[in-house]
């Protein structure tokens, strides 16, 4: 069970646009990481502009399980996770992100907000905290 990215995306007009991202792409051969990361990046943009505002959804996506949630003010987060990754977990962790997000970062910020601009770090720390570990690795 993986986690694989978390991304803070603004829906507003008339695009979805990126806020924040954490990816954990160690799992992949050394030369695949950036086009991976890439795709991710793509997908969770491709869902979040798809979704409803108010809604929560699941999309498989190839190998992957994208979970989204798009709040009513427009915040929203993307998880992309394996198969195996519990559901419930995934939506408990984008509501504590975007809470916690939405306090720590001026609403003022998110229409024009990019990765580079937002000052916000906590996202690496959650992807780390929620990744299952195996044993023996």
């Amino acid at each position: 069970m993986r986690l694989y990215s978390l991304s803070v995306l603004y829906k507003g007009d008339p695009k979805v646009h990126l806020l924040k991202a954490a990816y954990d792409v160690s799992t992949f051969n050394f030369f695949q990481r950036s086009s991976v990361q890439e795709f991710m990046t793509f997908t969770s943009q491709l869902i979040a502009e798809r979704s409803a505002l108010g809604s929560r959804a699941s999309v498989k996506e190839q190998e992957y399980l994208c979970h989204v949630y798009v709040r009513n003010d427009g915040l929203a987060g993307v998880v992309i996770a394996d198969n195996e990754y519990p559901q419930r977990v995934c939506f408990t962790l984008l509501d504590k992100v975007l809470d916690e997000f939405s306090r720590q970062v001026s609403k003022m910020d998110w229409p024009s907000g990019s990765p580079a601009t937002i000052s916000y770090s906590a996202l690496d720390g959650y992807l780390s905290k929620y990744q299952v570990r195996t044993p023996g690795t």
